[in-house]
């Protein structure tokens, strides 16, 4: 998703494909619960602090990143097999994986 560059302190993240139980046992779609976690693809600029200074985003593109279950907005590419991205602020943001 190369047309959206996010505004403000937000991120574009792509959401991490649904992996198999420990079984191995790959439920439906709609059976199973979304993943919290994603690759950074994009970020803005930053935000205007309370002093009037631009403050810089701490998370980088390609940074994984884990995040709440209902932050964000979804937006669904359909010329790459609907795959799905989020876009949420900086503060949505739980912490970066190592």
């Amino acid at each position: 998703m190369k047309n959206v560059k996010p505004l403000g302190n937000r991120i574009l993240v792509r959401r991490s494909k649904a992996q198999a139980t420990k079984g191995g046992i790959l439920l439906p779609d709609s059976a199973q619960e979304k993943p919290k976690e994603g690759e950074v693809i994009a970020v803005g600029p930053g935000k205007i602090g309370e002093q009037g200074k631009l403050e810089v985003p701490q998370i980088k593109v390609g940074e994984k990143v884990l995040f709440s279950s209902y932050s964000g907005t979804e937006v669904k590419d359909i010329s790459e097999d609907d795959e799905e991205f989020l876009i949420l602020s900086e503060d949505d943001v739980l912490g970066v994986l190592i």
